[in-house]
């Protein structure tokens, strides 16, 4: 189970937000990039990176801040939040981003799916669900797409979609735990693979999540229960990284599916 860490960036400072509500954050710092540097020394392998202005404007307001956390880390940096174009995801990729997300576009313009997934590799292009009561909201969440979230992910698993980002929106930031059911019920139905997101708040929903690799979760997105140090990046990753010849071999394997 890769354990992913997340960096929002609002007004180019690192924040979270609550349930996805703009109107409820916290900021942690003022460059995002210290914060990357801060998860990397803490063994991350992988950085989750959204810009939460351009998810709601669907305009790269903080590219050069990711070009800096892209430029400054030695491990791949997955972006999403507001990538709508060709035009976008080649700039992303162009500064060395591992994988592109796709999440409001996949709704409103699936046939970009089609022509990224004609230039690109299926592991560069991971496209974002983030549902409410099982239906994904778009445009930083503030408009429902009006269908149910396994069936936008058989749609994009049948455009040549491998791995979807799913997130329940009701745990996002709450610090309550993970969406487990609904994680599960997605997982199943959909049949890809699988990076959870929104709740997690202890290593006890990890333990849950690591009972859906049957399902094909093999990754969880992890924000708030990080900043608010709920328990010791250390130790967690150790334990749930455990098995995997991690020094030697896994970076440069991420690596190589990420950018194959």
């Amino acid at each position: 189970m890769l354990i992913i860490p997340a960096i929002d960036i609002k007004d180019g400072k690192c924040v979270r937000l609550t349930r996805g509500e703009f109107d409820k954050q916290k900021i942690y710092l003022d460059n995002p990039r210290d914060m990357a540097i801060i998860w990397r020394k803490q063994n991350a392998k992988m950085i989750h990176v959204v810009d939460l202005d351009a998810a709601l404007t669907g305009e790269p307001v903080n590219f050069d801040k990711i070009k800096d956390i892209v430029s400054t880390l030695d491990i791949p940096v997955q972006v999403g939040g507001g990538i709508r174009s060709l035009e976008m995801v080649e700039r992303y990729l162009d500064i060395g981003v591992s994988r592109v997300v796709i999440g409001s576009a996949a709704v409103t313009n699936p046939e970009l799916i089609d022509e990224l997934l004609k230039r690109y590799s299926a592991s560069q292009i991971v496209v974002g669900i983030d549902a409410q009561n099982g239906v994904p909201r778009i445009k930083g969440w503030t408009e429902s797409s009006g269908m149910k979230d396994y069936e936008l992910a058989l749609s994009m698993k049948k455009r040549g979609v491998k791995r979807i980002i799913y997130t329940d929106i009701s745990c996002d930031g709450m610090m309550q735990g993970v969406g487990f059911e609904s994680t599960r019920q997605f997982a199943m139905k959909a049949g890809v693979k699988v990076t959870a997101s929104g709740g997690v708040t202890s290593s006890e929903d990890l333990k849950k999540l690591k009972t859906l690799q049957k399902y094909g979760v093999d990754s969880v997105i992890i924000g708030k229960a990080l900043y608010e140090t709920n328990f010791p990046c250390q130790k967690l990753w150790y334990n749930f990284e455990k098995g995997m010849d991690i020094d030697r071999n896994f970076s440069s394997a991420l690596r190589r599916e990420c950018c194959s």
